[in-house]
């Protein structure tokens, strides 16, 4: 696949800054793969637009304030993203250190507002620094005194002080979230409140949660020029045991499988390669599943997820569902229309 066929032109103004005034009033563009033109509507529509006994399997992965500011001996200021912990040491982490080659292995950094706790930097990984925590026990209880919510980089706000930090830590978070193991929001779930929830339940619409740690790996632009040559990030996953009956049982009564964001799709379609029989069971792992046009489906019928950005691993999983042609002209609709792009932006729901 060639990486102009996931590029488009985005005007700025498009990127959304802030969500929408109530979570459930975004926009909702809905692509049936049937061949019918693109249906204009909001998300609060949702319920009459899914079926009974269609399964809503959502991520329920929370975000925790990952974003720390870590200040050098010598007064310079860096911005740290935390990932994941390294295994066996709960105190030894990966991040991504935006530091631009100025610091070296061995040196010591002072957490702002960390009472006293530091970081060690120990090395290099592929991308991103192996850290240690000195003077603390719990790293994401030093994160949620210290740290500040991961907004990706295309969402601007102030390092310290900014006056939306209250409203970002309400809403770059599921009503939902349960797991706080995500360095990035499940974005296609922020639309979701518990009304709308309450609504598509009373529909017969049934809802299921597994689990994706999703990493930075999902705002990373595709740079190569072949789509299939870009290097994903690893994510781990897992599905409870009711989850994989919620999809078998769904499967056999002849609903449909409803993907909440492509973290859910990448969790569902890894799980199901992995299983034997094409659908997932229980179980936890790690995934760099890139999905592209010609992907086998397994387990997703339906897709609802936010507009994503240009030259993005998303756009391309979304074009794999919903066919290349039909979701360039969907997106060239969406920009005429206006609608409002990632994170905080509208949604679009692919059937």
């Amino acid at each position: 696949m060639d990486i102009g066929e996931i590029d488009f032109d985005l005007p700025e103004g498009l990127v959304a800054q802030e969500p929408a005034a109530r979570r459930d009033a975004a926009r909702l563009l809905v692509l049936r793969r049937g061949g019918e033109g693109p249906e204009h509507r909001t998300v609060a529509d949702l319920p009459a637009l899914l079926r009974p006994g269609d399964l809503l399997v959502v991520n329920d992965a929370a975000v925790f304030p990952a974003r720390l500011d870590l200040r050098r001996r010598t007064g310079g200021l860096f911005d740290a993203l935390l990932l994941e912990p390294l295994e066996g040491d709960p105190l030894a982490w990966e991040a991504l250190v935006n530091a631009r080659n100025k610091l070296r292995p061995g040196e010591r950094l002072a957490v702002e507002r960390g009472e006293g706790a530091e970081v060690v930097l120990e090395g290099r990984r592929a991308g991103s620094w192996t850290v240690r925590f000195e003077g603390t026990a719990d790293v994401r209880a030093l994160a949620a005194r210290a740290g500040r919510i991961p907004l990706p980089p295309y969402i601007r706000r102030e390092r310290a002080g900014d006056p939306r930090d209250g409203l970002d830590r309400e809403r770059y978070q599921t009503v939902y979230a349960r797991e706080p193991v995500a360095a990035a929001a499940p974005t296609a779930g922020l639309h979701f409140t518990p009304e709308l929830l309450a609504a598509c339940a009373a529909r017969g619409v049934r809802r299921t949660a597994v689990t994706l740690a999703v990493g930075p790996g999902t705002f990373q632009p595709v740079k190569t020029a072949r789509v299939e040559d870009h290097p994903m990030h690893p994510e781990r996953w897992w599905i409870p045991e009711e989850a994989a009956a919620a999809v078998r049982e769904t499967r056999a009564a002849g609903g449909r499988v409803v993907a909440v964001g492509t973290t859910a799709v990448r969790t569902l379609e890894a799980a199901s390669a992995a299983s034997g029989d094409g659908l997932p069971r229980a179980g936890s792992g790690t995934t760099a599943l890139f999905i592209l046009p010609g992907h086998r489906w397994r387990c997703v019928d339906a897709l609802l997820t936010n507009f994503h950005l240009p030259r993005s691993t998303l756009l391309a999983l979304v074009m794999a569902f919903g066919g290349v042609e039909r979701v360039r002209a969907a997106y060239a609709e969406a920009v005429r229309e206006g609608y409002r792009f990632f994170s905080y932006g509208d949604a679009m729901l692919v059937e």
